[in-house]
């Protein structure tokens, strides 16, 4: 028996449900107006994951009676499309009722599929309702994106999303602490989806919900079956630590008990590669270089021989001085990402290529080689990067 997840049971069935977007939702704004004139137009919703944009798309159809069929462009083929198109037909002359299509993913449909059903959004046949995380402008063919009113989605506030996350406490037959309510809407990150998935899989491995016991569910999603046995593990460990420690002998003898062992070429190489940015750097960047050629070289020559090839990167690359600037730069930012979330790119550093960028101000007091604050305004002259 096929149970829901949470994040389905607790989807609001009504407009008046919604929680959060109320640029979209409240009294007078465009969704509601759609919903309350039943003047239904094909439209496109752009924003994060987790932020209604499904949900939305059902409320539509379910508040002013339409059809609807829903499928994701990962799946759906055109043939897909076509029989909805010809059923949309037959329904609207038999029961005069409208048929939405919601396409999940829409930007993952090349242009062949979008100009399937271009004719038949133009004539009214069916009312398109696309979903994209990706900028439409850049996905979607201009005939089909002009025949569409775009709505920006925002992610989710942690104020909204302790609301939902609260009512998902609530189907469970949870208690929720504070500590762990705000734990769970900061860790989602504007997603309410990633956050009601965390507080199922909490509930499920541990019934009770805290701090500790999320985290341990939190940390079970990234755990990985070990195919290749311990050894392999302990043997490219062991080979990294000594490209890092500048010792060649120890370096060549681990390299020699991988390809012995029939290690794949491409998986060794592809470590010297990441080791070339991560502990090289900027002290010696042909170091990418070298280790680039090296996997090139397995790529095209494959063993016994590229063994060579291995054992000249392995030498150039524990040789080279080391100087983890870029690398600990990298992670400084990704810190504040993680305590952050998404904060807003400032409107002047978003490229206006086309009008609904223009309208929406994006590129409006840019200059060039601006030397002003160009992050968020939350990290304002913030450093990542310190030259060694």
């Amino acid at each position: 028996m096929e149970v829901s997840p949470l994040a389905d049971k607790i989807r609001p069935k009504s407009l008046n449900e919604v929680i959060g977007q109320d640029h979209l939702v409240e009294k007078g704004k465009p969704i509601r107006r759609i919903i309350e004139t039943g003047k239904l137009f094909s439209m496109i919703f752009w924003g994060p994951p987790g932020t209604g944009k499904t949900t939305l798309a059902r409320i539509i159809a379910n508040e002013t009676n339409a059809y609807f069929v829903e499928y994701s462009a990962v799946a759906a083929k055109k043939q897909d499309v076509m029989n909805v198109v010809a059923e949309a037909k037959e329904r609207l002359k038999i029961a005069n009722q409208r048929t939405i299509l919601f396409i999940d993913e829409i930007h993952r449909f090349n242009k062949a599929q979008q100009d399937a059903f271009l004719p038949s959004v133009e004539n009214g046949t069916i009312i398109l309702i696309g979903a994209t995380t990706e900028n439409p402008s850049f996905k979607v063919i201009s005939p089909l994106l002009s025949r569409c009113q775009v709505f920006v989605l925002n992610s989710l506030n942690e104020k909204d999303l302790e609301k939902i996350i609260a009512n998902g406490a609530k189907e469970q037959k949870v208690s929720l602490s504070k500590e762990s309510l705000e734990f769970l809407a900061a860790y989602a990150n504007g997603d309410a989806r990633q956050a009601l998935n965390l507080l199922e899989a909490t509930v499920k491995l541990y019934q009770k919900v805290t701090i500790e016991n999320i985290k341990t569910a939190l940390q079970s999603k990234f755990l990985r079956y070990d195919r290749a046995g311990e050894e392999h593990y302990n043997t490219i460990s062991a080979f990294i630590k000594s490209l890092r420690a500048s010792n060649v002998d120890a370096a060549l003898y681990y390299l020699a008990r991988m390809v012995n062992a029939g290690e794949d070429p491409l998986f060794i190489a592809r470590r010297m590669v990441i080791f070339a940015s991560e502990d090289i750097g900027q002290a010696q960047p042909t170091a990418l270089v070298v280790a680039n050629e090296v996997f090139r070289a397995c790529e095209t020559i494959g063993y016994p021989e590229c063994a060579i090839n291995l054992a000249h990167g392995v030498v150039y690359l524990c040789q080279a001085k080391k100087d983890r600037s870029s690398y600990n730069g990298l992670f400084a930012a990704m810190e504040d990402v993680k305590k952050y979330g998404n904060l807003l790119i400032p409107l002047k550093l978003r490229n206006p290529e086309t009008k609904l960028m223009k309208d929406l101000n994006y590129g409006k007091g840019y200059e060039k080689y601006d030397t002003g604050n160009l992050l968020p305004e939350e990290l304002k002259n913030k450093k990542y990067y310190f030259k060694p």
